[in-house]
């Protein structure tokens, strides 16, 4: 046995440690399921203990960064008021660690070949870069080396090799992770966006944007919200349009579904159903954007969407989204928690 491969099999034990080793106090949740029953009242503290769990299990078994999970867990859990969470600070060192050693062939944190390293870079500079500007706000330097990786990797049409997994609607195509990279740039402190570094980058994206209409509702909610802080891609028409849009989805019962935001079918072929029920996702996005977008709180109907929220919890603290793909795992559950969180936490609901 060589001494690389011990040395490699070692970095890889300690890494799978640190986060296995983690106090018990932390359990991995119940596998997702639609009938886990509603809570009795809504618990941001129920909430935070799910995406403390959904991110300690997925980051111990996984060990990469996840849509679904990992990134909105960063993005999200400093909205339930405890910046210094310990689960929160070690991930935000998990992935700035990983940054460090993206280029260090015998490290567990190096990048990934082919679009999932790509696509980490993009995630995790604009995952990083939404996080500063809304705990420090001061522009991390392993974010500005993430966002500055950012450009190394773009290609000529202005987008990323994105990873296409057909797992919609986050690994499918190449739209939603151009939208990621520009919501973070609009987050990105210190005027990163107007930087020299981000100027011929950031003007390949734009062109991009000008170029290709979103492919749907759920993509275009997600250039709704990059475009309140950043420039160049959509006009105060395009945003009043696309807002309209969002309303015209709401359901009876004050929440959104997924399938209505695009037109996604199932891995067995099998089409999703738009009339379907309310899910945590849908909601807790749309929500968030539409307040993004300037959509004040005690608006009738984000006052009815807050409703569905607090009244849709699971027991373990979660809000169910039904996979569009299969029904073996519902990881956008994890994101429907994050985004629901967000969602609240924007209309001041405690």
């Amino acid at each position: 046995m060589s001494r690389l491969f011990v040395s490699l099999l070692g970095f890889m034990l300690l890494a799978w440690t640190a986060f296995a080793t983690e106090p018990a106090s932390i359990p991995k949740p119940a596998k997702t399921s639609v009938r886990e029953p509603i809570a009795k009242a809504y618990s941001p503290e129920k909430a935070g203990e799910f995406l403390d769990g959904a991110v300690m299990a997925w980051t111990a078994e996984q060990r990469c960064g996840s849509c679904h999970t990992s990134y909105p867990f960063l993005m999200a859990r400093p909205a339930l008021g405890d910046g210094k969470a310990p689960l929160l600070l070690k991930m935000r060192r998990f992935f700035e660690n990983r940054v460090a050693h993206w280029d260090d062939a015998t490290s567990p944190d190096r990048l990934p070949e082919g679009d999932e390293g790509v696509s980490e870079v993009v995630a995790t500079a604009a995952t990083l870069a939404f996080d500063d500007a809304c705990t420090t706000g001061k522009l991390h330097p392993l974010t500005r080396q993430a966002l500055d990786r950012m450009w190394t990797i773009q290609q000529p049409d202005g987008v990323w090799d994105w990873n296409k997994h057909e797992l919609p609607p986050m690994e499918y195509d190449e739209y939603f992770g151009a939208a990621y990279a520009a919501m973070g740039l609009g987050y990105a402190p210190e005027g990163y966006a107007e930087s020299a570094s981000a100027k011929v980058g950031l003007e390949k994206l734009r062109g991009y944007f000008r170029a290709n209409p979103p492919p749907n509702l759920h993509h275009e909610a997600w250039l709704l919200w990059s475009s309140v802080r950043l420039e160049g891609l959509m006009t105060d028409a395009q945003r009043q349009r696309t807002i309209k849009k969002l309303f015209a989805k709401q359901r009876d019962d004050g929440g959104w579904n997924l399938p209505s935001l695009g037109d996604w079918n199932r891995l067995d072929g099998t089409p999703n159903d738009p009339n379907g029920p309310s899910d945590g996702y849908a909601t807790g996005l749309v929500i968030y954007v539409l307040r993004q977008a300037g959509v004040p709180a005690d608006d009738r109907r984000i006052v009815s969407g807050i409703r569905w929220l607090k009244t849709n919890q699971r027991e373990s603290g979660r809000w169910f989204t039904r996979s569009l793909n299969a029904d073996r795992a519902h990881y956008i559950t994890n994101a429907g928690t994050a985004f629901a969180v967000l969602a609240l936490e924007s209309c001041e609901v405690k």
